[in-house]
């Protein structure tokens, strides 16, 4: 029977860690996701206190 440990073996099983670049464009990919849905949020917001009569000048 093998003496490593469990998670050990479990960790050396798994698929190796993606590279920077990757990683780096998930980041990107959730960062814009996430801005694209608060501005969707504001554009909502915006559209619902002009349809209550609260307009800017």
């Amino acid at each position: 029977m093998d003496d490593t440990p469990a998670i050990e073996r479990a960790r050396a099983s798994r698929h190796p860690r993606p590279g920077p670049l990757r990683r780096l464009g998930w980041f990107v990919l959730i960062w814009a996701a996430s801005v694209a849905a608060l501005g969707v949020v504001a554009l909502v917001i915006r559209m619902l206190m002009g349809l209550t009569g609260m307009r800017v000048g």
